[in-house]
This record gives structure tokens, sequence and C-alpha cells, in this order.
């Protein structure tokens, strides 16, 4: 592989090493051993794209994926571009749009999303994730309560709200008995990531990369043959 080439820069070691996040459901599933989903599908056009080998680790939360990408453990992954994390790695244009809602129990006087941010209420989160970091930089006055897993947070009851994606929460939810909170309180942009000292041209390449992924129906295609819903993000301006 030309040393200089876009290759070279997005997959050093020879092979494109891409986590995938098994703790969304909307991007990814399978099992740690054989993952699938869009990120997973993603992953592999990348890498035949490049001409290389695709090697693939599993983690079961965002904040895991964010950890190995910045300590170079791998070469991209796939997370929401968040403020947070983009002052350690570069981010696509998003690919796909989801949202992030509230839950309380039936019984909750909360009634709309706009009412949660109120002095007294607790908001469970998985520590980490898109919606913690976004809650934790737009709240005024509610509490955010990290755990390993944000729905045992509320079982546990040390918070009145479950925060999170909206497809596994209505799932909880009426699991549970639940009631979702509307309108979603977030969009979360899923983008792809690479390492914050990636070379421009790398750079320019995944992102056209995604652009093409978007527009071929790479994107939407792979969440239909995923059985998921989610929004294909609109082109980059």
């Amino acid at each position: 592989m030309d040393e200089t080439s876009p290759g070279a820069a997005l997959a050093p070691t020879g092979s494109l090493r891409a986590v995938i996040n098994l703790g969304n459901p909307v991007l990814a599933g399978g099992t740690p051993d054989a993952p699938s989903g869009v990120t997973t599908e993603l992953a592999r056009a990348l890498a035949d794209d490049l001409g290389v080998d695709l090697r693939l680790s599993t983690v079961d939360g965002a904040r895991k994926a964010f950890d190995a990408l910045v300590a170079g453990e791998v070469d991209i992954a796939f997370l929401a571009d968040e403020p947070a994390r983009a002052e350690q790695v570069i981010f696509t244009a998003p690919y796909l749009l989801i949202e992030g809602v509230y839950a309380v129990p039936e019984g909750s006087e909360l009634a709309a999303a706009d009412e949660v941010d109120r002095a007294g209420v607790r908001i469970a989160v998985k520590e980490g994730s898109a919606y913690d970091l976004y809650l934790t930089r737009t709240l005024a006055a509610a509490e955010v309560v990290r755990g390993a897993d944000g729905p045992q947070v509320l079982a546990d009851g040390r918070a009145d709200v479950l925060a999170g994606i909206r497809q596994p929460v209505t799932e909880y939810a009426r699991a549970h008995g639940l009631r979702v909170v509307e309108p979603a309180f977030m969009q979360i942009r899923q983008a792809v990531a690479g390492p914050r000292g990636l070379a421009p041209a790398a750079a320019a390449y995944l992102r056209g990369f995604v652009e093409r992924a978007k527009a071929s129906g790479l994107v939407a295609d792979a969440l239909a043959r995923a059985g998921q819903v989610a929004t294909v993000a609109p082109p980059a301006d």
C-alpha cells in the first residue's frame, strides 16, 4: 500500500480496525463473535473500499468505543458527534439521525420533555453515552445519575426519569409499565469517528465514504436488513 494513501493513514497496521458498540441496537446486533447491523456493514464496506482486511472488536457502550479510539486500539469508531468527544477525535457528517427520549413511571407528574429539567428530578443515563454528554452540558436544574445500565439505575430507585435512545427506551417502557415523554429531548447525530491526528487527505476520504454510503442506499439497506428504523442523514453541506 502506498504510504501516502488514505488507506495507509486509515489502516496503519494493514487492516482496518473498527470497534462496534453492541449497546446500541439501532446500530449493531448479533454477538461479540459475529456482530451485525449498520455499523458492521459500514465497516466492511470501508475496508473493501480501501482494499484492506477488516478486524472488528466489540464493546457494550459508546464510552468504551470512544476510549478504544483515543487509545489508538482501533482506527475508526461509530459514535454520536458530541462536543466533548470532538475535542479528541474527528467526525464525519452523520450517516444516521436517531432520537433521545425520556420515560417515566405511569404515575409521574411529568407530562412533557420540557418539564423534566427542574430541581429535584433525577435522570438515569448510561455513563458516557451521547445523551449523558448532552444532558450534562445542557441541563440547568435536574441531576444526571450515571450507571453501567440506565434502566437499572431507574429500577434501583436512584432516579425518577430514564433517558435513552428512542427505540430501546420505548421497548423497555412497554415491558415495565413506563410512559415515554414526548417530544424527543435531543437528536443524536451518529457519525464515523477517526483519530484526532488523522491526515487531512484521509479524513476527507472518510467523510466522502460516508456521503457515498448515504447516497448509494448502503445505509438505508443496512437498516432494513437489520430490521431497524431510523432516519438516514441528509447530504453534508
